[in-house]
C-alpha cells in the first residue's frame, strides 16, 4: 500500500539564517510540491533540540513516514545525527540515510576511516595522531570535520607545506574539530546517485569548473564559491554536464566508485559522491553527502534533469527505498 501521510522535518532556523541555513525552506517547498504531485497528505515540522516537542508532534500527526530534510541542529553540524535518533526509537520510517549512515558521514574524519576500511581511495590525513610531516611540494587544507555546507572552509585553510601557518595549525589542532588533509589539485566532480527497483543509478556526472583562476589560487568549492553571489568564487566556479572525447574511462571509474560508495556506506534513497581526480587521472573521494540539497540549483537536481527524470519520479523513487518500505 502507498503511503498516505508524511511529514516534512527540517532544522529550526536562527533569528538572522545565513544563505546556506535558509536554503532549506526551498527544499521544503520542493518535497511539499511533489508529495501533492504524488498525492501524499503532509504535514511541515520543524526540528530544534526541543526534542520532546518534536515527539509530541510526530506522535500527534502520525505519519505514514517522514521526508528528512534536517541538516543540522542549533546550526550545529554535529547534532545532525538527532533527528534520525529520534525517529528511530520512535519507529518512524524515514527518507535518505540511516542513523548509523549520517553519524559516520557527518564526521568526515570517520567517512575517511570507513573509506579506508572499504577500499575507497582518498586523500591522506592527518588527525592528531603522532607528529605532523609535510610532504614537500604538497598543499595542505585545514578542515571542519563536522560542518557542512562549506562552513568554514575557503582558501584562507590552504598551505603550501613550507608555510607557517600549517605548523601553527598543526601545533593547535583540535581534534575533535578539526583535522588537516593533503589538497588534490585537479579536477573535482559532483556525482550524485538514485535509488531504483533494480538497485541505484548512478546520475549523469557533473563537473565543477574553475574559470581564471590564476597563479596558484585554489580551486575549491569552499563557502564563498557556493554561497556568497557577490563573490568571484560564485561567478566563476560552474558545473557542467559536458564532458571530454579522452573521459570515458575516468566516468567508468567515477561510477565503479559511486556504486561501491553506496554499498560501502549503506546509502539509501539518494546521495551525492564528491571527487577530486589528481593530475594523474586518479579519482580521490573528498565525501560521501547523504541526503544531500535538493534546491533547483542543486547538483542532485540537476543531475536529475539531466538524466530525464521528472522530480516527482525521484521523489518516489527515495520514499520507495525507505528500509521499511523496501
Amino acid at each position: 500500500m502507498s503511503p498516505k501521510k508524511a511529514v516534512i522535518l527540517y532544522n529550526e532556523l536562527s533569528p538572522n539564517p545565513t544563505p546556506d541555513e535558509a536554503d532549506v525552506l526551498e527544499q521544503v517547498n520542493i518535497i511539499a510540491e511533489n508529495l501533492e504531485k504524488l498525492g501524499i497528505k503532509y504535514s511541515t515540522m520543524t526540528f530544534s533540540l526541543n526534542m520532546k516537542k518534536v515527539e509530541q508532534e510526530l506522535l500527534a500527526y502520525k505519519p505514514d513516514f517522514v521526508f528528512n530534510l534536517v541538516e543540522g541542529v542549533d546550526n550545529k553540524g554535529d547534532l545532525i545525527f538527532l533527528a534520525p535518533a529520534l525517529l528511530n526509537s520512535l519507529k518512524i520510517p524515514f527518507t535518505g540515510g540511516g542513523l548509523e549512515t549520517i553519524f559516520i558521514t557527518s564526521s568526515k574524519t570517520l567517512a575517511k576511516e570507513r573509506m579506508k576500511q572499504g577500499g575507497l581511495p582518498t586523500a591522506s590525513w592527518y588527525h592528531g595522531e603522532g607528529v605532523f610531516v609535510p610532504i614537500e611540494g604538497k598543499r595542505y587544507i585545514v578542515k571542519p570535520i563536522w560542518e557542512d555546507g562549506s562552513l568554514g572552509l575557503d582558501e584562507h585553510c590552504v598551505f603550501w607545506w613550507h608555510e607557517a601557518g600549517l605548523t601553527e595549525a598543526a601545533k593547535n589542532l583540535n581534534p575533535a574539530t578539526h583535522f588537516i588533509e593533503e589538497y588534490i589539485d585537479g579536477r573535482e566532480f559532483n556525482i550524485s546517485i538514485l535509488a531504483g527497483l533494480d538497485g541505484p543509478t548512478v546520475l549523469p556526472h557533473a563537473e565543477i569548473k574553475f574559470y581564471d583562476y590564476e597563479g596558484d589560487k585554489p580551486k575549491m568549492m569552499g563557502w564563498t564559491a557556493k554561497w556568497d553571489e557577490d563573490s568571484f568564487e560564485y561567478a566563476n566556479t560552474r558545473r557542467t554536464f559536458e564532458m571530454g572525447k579522452d573521459d570515458d574511462q575516468l566516468l567508468n571509474k567515477l561510477t565503479e566508485l559511486t556504486l561501491k560508495s553506496w554499498d560501502v556506506f549503506k546509502l539509501n534513497g539518494y546521495a551525492r559522491v564528491d571527487y577530486r581526480v589528481d593530475k594523474k587521472g586518479n579519482p580521490m573521494v573528498l565525501e560521501i553527502n547523504v541526503n544531500p540539497c535538493i534546491s533547483m540549483n542543486g547538483g542532485f537536481y540537476a543531475a536529475c534533469e539531466q538524466a530525464g527524470i521528472s522530480f516527482d519520479k525521484a521523489v518516489a523513487r527515495i520514499i520507495n527505498d525507505i528500509p521499511s518500505k523496501k
